[in-house]
């Protein structure tokens, strides 16, 4: 239980934080590294930076949820549908499902991405689409496709070096593909128009 209480805190303040921070990305000067070296400092900075913690299933332990390692990265199971949200607690509350990969808010209810070398995932992504998402908060790397939603902490990405996220891209075209579609964000009840 401390443990889910200590990841919600920890999802709240890089909301709260996000909100707040207008950094913009550092530059690095030319680094020479080689594809291997770019993948295994991706792994590092996708470790580090809790990628998982949203985009990994959970299994439920004594521990309480921890990452499903066969599912590593694949977003919110398609086959896992959301308990029915308390629609006044979504209005002055975060809400996550219990895997820690949907959340429920005043913008609706969100899925963590497949982030996976996958074609359901971003295994058809070029580099600079994975840069416009993270530098700009487009879904799908398209710079007309809709604002990533919270709980995607974005803002705080964005400014990761040219070297970090090429890394991090590196390193996730390199994962285990997982066929998932992830399920398309729900608007709050009585809101129209979210893609």
């Amino acid at each position: 239980m401390k443990k889910i209480f200590g990841m919600l805190l920890a999802f709240s303040g890089i909301i709260i934080y996000s909100c707040n921070n207008n950094q913009t990305p550092v530059s690095e000067p030319g680094t020479n590294l080689t594809k291997d070296s770019l993948i295994k400092r991706g792994e590092y900075l996708v470790t580090a930076i809790g990628c998982g913690d949203c985009h990994s299933p959970k299994k439920m332990s004594p521990q309480g949820p921890v990452p499903d390692h066969d599912l590593m990265l694949s977003g919110h199971p398609s086959s896992m549908p959301l308990p029915v949200i308390d629609t006044a607690a979504a209005k002055n509350w975060l809400l996550f499902a219990q895997g820690l990969t949907a959340s429920v808010g005043p913008w609706g209810t969100s899925y963590a991405a497949n982030i996976t070398s996958d074609e359901t995932g971003i295994g058809k992504w070029t580099e600079a689409q994975f840069f416009t998402a993270i530098r700009q908060g487009k879904s799908k790397g398209m710079v007309s496709g809709r604002d990533l939603l919270p709980p995607m902490p974005w803002q705080n990405f964005a400014t990761l070096t040219d070297t970090d996220l090429k890394s991090i891209y590196y390193f996730l075209m390199s994962t285990k593909p997982i066929s998932n579609v992830v399920p398309a964000p729900a608007p709050p009840p009585g809101i129209l128009g979210m893609r």
